[in-house]
């Protein structure tokens, strides 16, 4: 599992999320997406961490904790959901209507 960080200063690193993060334990892996068109940081990210216990420490105390002049959004990571496809959720499989 991991944990969905939010709220982040576009200016952030994974160097200094993963320094904030190592106080409550080992941080295994830091995700922060981009944006595909501009390439700028999102505001948020995923920090995975050595145990349950870690992740529950570091949500319980960086939760609404003021960082880089932002209160940051810490909790459990949602399973990403399928979108489907990008056309209102209706399949377009290309094929000609035969009547």
């Amino acid at each position: 599992m991991s944990i969905y960080v939010g709220n982040l200063s576009y200016e952030v690193t994974q160097e200094d999320l993963s320094e904030v993060f190592a106080e409550y334990g080992s941080v295994k892996r830091i995700q922060l997406p981009t944006d595909r068109e501009t390439g700028r940081l999102r505001g948020f990210g995923f920090v995975e961490m050595g145990s349950e216990a870690e992740e529950a420490a570091a949500i319980d105390a960086l939760d609404g904790a003021e960082w880089m002049g932002r209160d940051m959004k810490v909790n459990k990571a949602k399973p990403r959901e399928d979108r489907g496809s990008t056309n209102g959720g209706r399949r377009n499989n290309n094929f000609s209507r035969r009547y």
